[in-house]
């Protein structure tokens, strides 16, 4: 990509998170990311290539170690006409939220991550013509709490989304609460699955978003009221699943399409496109835990029919989901058990501040950091060394809990599909696809008290407004759930 050539008017608005802003080549399969800042605390161009380096020397170094090679596109720095940069601000300032606009994108430095357009298939080598489909889905953390630290009970019973569905609600984030629970996604069990995201297309929140050819479709551009009008959708997607038009339309039509998507969300997401062994680390055995939660819905149904046997099949091992969750389940104490240890490490920095690089807090993130974090022990020798392990494992699961996965899909016909592209059946049509991950910046240090703070707020909220109104039957009828041993004594 030849800076020079660039032409601001080819580059639009993309989107945009709490530190950088995205716009997005309408040719050229690539995007560029843009560090953000308040007004009057622009950084210095030093420190702008300071922080955009470390993002990707976190993706090449540590993520890339627990997702693998195919799934991990950490991107590259590039430095950038200023000239072009104020033009590309000037062009995209319209675009942006309102909510979005108390930051300014970074102008004074030149300095941008340019990354692949994961809307798009990758790797991006053909098929340019094609019509592209892609959904993106934050799947948010996939297991509830394990840990003995846990102070409240609800916490070894209720998945930490269900419950901060209901605070969201109740600050006015959102209407209605999701239907949605991850550890159905990440059951493995299909039935599950396809609940899980037909709860994600009905309420899509910020969990959800469909793209045409890059061009978002379906989902919020950003934090407001969703409205889900599927009948919308099944027009963009009718094209895709049923290319001959042999189908009528009417709701018919529309639920059949939206089954033909979640059908091939789910192949795509129990697949394994990368042959490495990265992401294999042990980490936590998965079946550590219960493998549900009481508050799903699709739970509660299975109750309120009688059915009390709740199945879950597994994920794939080589699938991004299971390396996904073991990512996340590097939070082995939860934060109720890491806020001592954090505290330890801030005690130890205010007595010696100067040892904040050496601990390798702020990086660099090389080689060094990943093998620290292979230590598993949970058995506390009281030094800081120990402490400073489990924070920055906590860090990584905190990443890994707040990743996207997106899935970008091509029609192809059935001599065109090459045997190195992975290939997804339904019963009109067939997909190549590639399935990758974002939004993989290293959660900040200096965030653990907030989400100490956050985690107490949302439990003191569902016990106090939710747990005391629920019918106490279905407490009873899930303890029938809960895995027992019989034990027999001589007589």
């Amino acid at each position: 990509m030849e800076v020079e050539k660039m032409d601001e008017n080819e580059w639009k608005y993309h989107g945009e998170g709490n530190q950088s802003l995205v716009v997005s080549h309408c040719q050229r399969c690539v995007v560029l990311r843009f560090l953000k800042s308040p007004p009057n605390q622009n950084k210095t161009p030093e420190e702008i290539l300071h922080h955009l380096q470390n993002i990707v020397d976190f993706g090449k170094h540590v993520m890339k170690q627990f997702f693998g090679e195919n799934y991990v596109h950490h991107g590259e720095i590039i430095q950038l006409p200023l000239d072009f940069v104020r033009q590309l601000c000037l062009k995209i300032q319209p675009e942006r939220p309102e909510c979005r606009c108390d930051k300014d994108m970074d102008t004074l430095s030149g300095y941008a991550m340019c990354l692949p357009n994961l809307t798009r298939l990758q790797p991006f080598r053909f098929a340019e013509h094609r019509p592209i489909l892609c959904i993106e889905i934050k799947p948010k953390c996939g297991f509830i709490p394990f840990s003995s630290h846990v102070s409240q009970e609800i916490k070894h019973k209720v998945c930490r989304y269900c419950m901060h569905q209901h605070l969201k609600v109740a600050n006015g984030k959102w209407k209605r609460p999701s239907k949605y629970c991850p550890l159905d996604l990440f059951s493995g069990n299909k039935q599950r699955m396809h609940f899980a995201l037909k709860s994600l297309l009905q309420e899509a929140q910020n969990n959800l978003k469909i793209f045409k050819n890059g061009e978002l479709i379906y989902g919020c551009k950003d934090d407001q009221d969703c409205v889900s009008d599927w009948n919308e959708l099944a027009r963009h997607l009718k094209p895709f699943f049923f290319p001959s038009n042999g189908l009528v339309s009417g709701p018919h039509c529309t639920r059949t399409i939206v089954k033909e998507l979640i059908h091939v969300i789910t192949m795509a997401l129990l697949s394994s496109t990368d042959t490495c062994r990265a992401g294999d680390m042990k980490t936590v055995p998965i079946s550590q835990g219960r493998s549900y939660c009481e508050a799903s819905a699709f739970n509660k149904e299975l109750v309120r029919n009688g059915k009390h046997k709740l199945e879950s099949s597994g994920l794939p091992r080589g699938c991004l989901l299971y390396k996904t969750l073991q990512a996340q389940m590097l939070d082995m104490l939860d934060i109720e058990g890491l806020y001592p240890l954090y505290s330890r490490v801030e005690q130890y920095l205010e007595e010696f501040p100067e040892e904040r690089s050496t601990l390798q807090i702020d990086g660099p993130y090389n080689e060094v950091f990943y093998e620290k974090l292979l230590d598993l022990s949970l058995e506390d020798d009281g030094t800081v060394a120990f402490a400073l392990t489990k924070v920055q494992q906590y860090r990584i699961a905190m990443t890994a809990k707040d990743c996207s996965i997106m899935i970008a899909l091509s029609p192809c016909l059935q001599d065109e599909c090459s045997e190195q592209r992975p290939v997804v059946l339904t019963s009109k049509s067939r997909f190549t696809f590639s399935v990758s991950v974002l939004d993989l910046d290293l959660k900040p240090y200096e965030s653990i008290p907030h989400q100490y703070k956050l985690d107490g707020e949302i439990v003191n909220y569902y016990l106090k407004n939710v747990q005391a109104k629920e019918d106490p039957v279905m407490s009873n009828l899930f303890k029938e759930n809960e895995d027992c041993t019989l034990v027999l004594h001589k007589v």
